[in-house]
């Protein structure tokens, strides 16, 4: 089944007859258009357009098989008013905002505007094999990367100059940052989103190192902590209780596998260790044109594992005053099981 009779099935499911697809990851997933932020899609019962302006007359020619009506608002909603007359058109609710409501209310009058969530995240959490192999590749010079600048991560070195290196190995490779490269040291640690601070490591400390490549469109994910000098016996402790979390999340990854038991299974871990309440996010997510997607490895997740998805399993523990741990692999479900893509050494503490 191609992807847009997916869609449909999805869209007839939704009872909707026709979809407007503003998200941008959605957008090149449809189209093949990668300037998604600047691109439309209207999926109607007869086929599908990409509509973009005039900055992008030769880029959507070259890189999209959809028909292509260059346009600015309102002419983009106008072009389109006549098809949908009558129809019950889904618009992605989770993505545009009200003042585009407003306008396709405006032009659209003789439509039933519908809102809709998810239809084609859905579709998109399996990756094709084209796919799989970009983000093998991102999650690869990733890999590479974190290598070549471990040995940097040491008492006396601020973490903003981790974290450009990093960025700089990558993007002399034709890649950039999937997200904010996260380098949280000492003390830091205890927040999950600590992006690289000046705070400089020292010795004792345990260091976080959340990264990501993007390259050619597709994101990687993944994250190690690292010792520097000797750690206190309870952060060496913390370590492990979190890598015994992790790589039994890891080695329970399979088709058919529910999401929300991986979550509780590394979580029961943690808890058995006393840690139960500093995992303080989900277990994962899924990653390809967005490094957040679907599935949700999370406790209320009624997503299950599918061959083709790939997925973060990325347990932690963090306890303000003292620092934290999250290790993260990324990884690929398969026919057999699973695959695990980030290859980058998970140190024994």
């Amino acid at each position: 089944m191609t992807q847009f009779e997916q869609l449909r099935r999805a869209m007839a499911q939704a009872g909707v007859d026709a979809l407007w697809v503003s998200d941008p990851a959605n957008v090149r997933a449809l189209s093949g258009f990668t300037s998604g932020k600047d691109g439309k899609v209207l999926v109607t019962p007869q086929g599908a357009t990409l509509y973009t302006d005039a900055r992008y007359t030769v880029q959507a020619q070259e890189e999209s098989p959809l028909p292509a009506v260059i346009a600015r608002p309102p002419d983009t909603y106008r072009d389109a008013a006549a098809a949908l007359s009558g129809l019950r058109v889904g618009f992605e609710a989770d993505h545009l905002t009200v003042s585009g409501l407003d306008d396709l209310r405006e032009h659209w009058a003789d439509a039933t505007l519908v809102p809709v969530r998810g239809l084609i995240q859905k579709i998109r959490a399996i990756k094709t094999p084209e796919e799989i192999e970009a983000i093998r590749a991102a999650q690869a010079l990733a890999d590479q990367v974190y290598n070549e600048v471990r040995p940097m991560i040491q008492a006396g070195v601020r973490e903003l100059d981790v974290a450009l290196e990093i960025e700089m190995r990558l993007r002399r490779a034709g890649a950039e940052n999937a997200f904010d490269v996260i380098v949280a040291s000492g003390p830091r640690g205890a927040m999950p989103h600590g992006v690289a601070s000046a705070r400089v490591i020292e010795d004792g400390d345990l260091v976080t190192v959340d990264m990501g490549a993007r390259l050619g469109g597709y994101n990687s994910d993944m994250t190690r902590t690292v010792a520097v000098g000797q750690p206190s016996e309870e952060l060496a402790r913390i370590y492990r209780a979190v890598l015994e979390a992790e790589e039994a999340a890891v080695a329970a990854v399979g088709p058919g596998v529910r999401a929300a038991d991986l979550d509780a299974l590394a979580r029961d871990i943690l808890t058995r260790h006393g840690l139960g309440e500093a995992f303080a996010h989900s277990l994962g997510h899924g990653v390809g044109l967005d490094v957040h997607e679907a599935p949700g490895l999370r406790g209320t997740s009624e997503d299950v594992l599918e061959r083709g998805m790939i997925v973060t399993i990325e347990p932690g523990a963090y306890l303000p005053g003292l620092g934290g741990v999250r290790i993260e692999d990324l990884v690929l479900v398969t026919d057999a099981g699973h695959e695990v893509l980030s290859c980058a050494e998970k140190e024994q503490i």
